[in-house]
């Protein structure tokens, strides 16, 4: 076990665990997020199950350490395979702090602080999706509540993405507020502000093809609900308007059929997954959300910085103050698809408030998150209480790393 007074004789040590390359927003964060404290002098470690999956591209000088399996692919029992190998890692290399990427991770968390007990390093958590899910039918919720206690009760510390996350956590956990830090959900970087930006400015003036080009982005997967985009635009579009949804999952073939039947399938692509978005914001008009839960979503930020006009479902406890309580979007409740048609027509008229829009997104960046991070981990390191607001908007531009002299 490390004691309290090692750390700061030594670069902070921070062991990730990620099941693989393959995208997704929590994982690449989570890369963004390692590479950013790597730079800040902390030794960063990524124990990664399997290397399926481009985005070891987004960072490739990271120390990542493989659970091999020789010609087997582990994806899917991945969360055992990583519970099966981590504990030997983390004996063999002490870290001093476990970052929990997302939710989908914390079972893993668990288990190890189950399994290795007093050796077992604090553990931080990012919270990454809404852990009130409302849109589950109450057993599931009970079931899903009792869980979140769980991890209440054995992970050291969660950090939500945006302030209001922080009361849904305190409940939904069990857990008081001084065990939540507030960082907001840092999926941009300063470049990426740019890149964005220029986008919208190249966007073209609507209505010169003769029609609005909506775009939504996205896992084609059920918690994204591409099916109510689909129905909405099939519904409230005219016959020269288009439809990007760009993303790439199990869910491509019901989707298909599904703008077939609907009689859409001409003004419908499904292009795949793409590593950027900024080309597909350059030429489009409308960003659609259709989510029917999310945490902090990494497309509207996107949006946001692109200056796109924005239809989004309430999907997450977030959602009200990310758009500004509608200056920045059409905000309508999740589920109801007459809405969201309606929304969907009303906002082929919209323009963005682009200053407003990049300012709100500038508040999400890799830079403010990561010494935000890095203060609240070297503190857990430590074993020292933390203050109840750590949020990166209160963070300097100083290192926070222990000193190595």
């Amino acid at each position: 076990m490390i004691s309290p007074t090692s750390v700061s004789a030594q670069r902070l040590r921070i062991l990730c665990f990620l099941h693989s390359f393959e995208p997704g927003g929590v994982e690449r964060v989570a890369l963004r997020l390692c590479e950013s404290w790597q730079r800040a002098d902390a030794e960063v470690i990524v124990a990664l199950g399997r290397r399926e999956g481009a985005l070891g591209e987004d960072a490739p000088f990271l120390d990542y350490r493989l659970f091999s399996s020789g010609r087997i692919s582990t994806a899917w029992f991945e969360t055992l395979w990583m519970i099966v190998n981590l504990p030997s890692m983390i004996r063999r290399l002490r870290p001093d702090i476990l970052f929990c990427a997302g939710n989908t991770y914390t079972i893993v968390a668990v288990v190890m602080k189950l399994l290795l007990g007093r050796r077992c390093p604090p553990i931080i958590s990012k919270i990454s999706n809404s852990l009130d899910r409302t849109d589950l039918p109450a057993p599931l919720r009970w079931f899903i509540r009792q869980w979140g206690r769980v991890q209440g009760r054995f992970i050291d510390h969660f950090v939500a993405t945006a302030e209001p996350v922080r009361a849904e956590a305190a409940r939904e956990l069990g857990v008081s507020d001084q065990v939540i830090s507030v960082i907001p959900n840092p999926v941009l970087n300063r470049a990426d502000l740019d890149r964005l930006a220029a986008s919208g400015m190249a966007r073209r003036s609507r209505g010169e093809a003769g029609g609005v080009r909506f775009l939504a982005a996205g896992r084609l997967v059920a918690q994204k609900d591409f099916a109510a985009a689909l129905k909405a635009f099939a519904e409230a579009s005219g016959p020269a308007d288009r439809l990007a949804i760009v993303g790439e999952g199990p869910e491509r073939g019901a989707l298909e059929r599904l703008a077939r039947q609907l009689g859409v399938e001409d003004r419908v692509v499904l292009p795949g997954h793409a590593r950027s978005l900024v080309e597909w914001f350059a030429r489009s008009d409308v960003f659609l959300l259709s989510s029917r839960y999310e945490g902090v979503p990494a497309v509207i930020l996107e949006a946001l910085a692109a200056a796109m006009p924005i239809v989004a479902t309430d999907c997450c406890v977030a959602m009200a103050d990310l758009l500004q309580q509608g200056r920045l979007g059409r905000l309508v409740p999740r589920g109801d698809l007459p809405a969201l048609a309606a929304a969907v027509r009303a906002s082929r008229d919209d323009r963005q408030d682009g200053a407003l829009a990049r300012a709100q997104a500038a508040g999400f960046t890799v830079e403010s998150a990561s010494d935000a991070y890095v203060r609240t981990m070297t503190m857990l390191a430590r074993r020292e209480p933390l203050p109840r607001e750590l949020s990166a908007m209160q963070c300097g531009t100083a290192s926070l790393l222990p000193s190595q002299d």
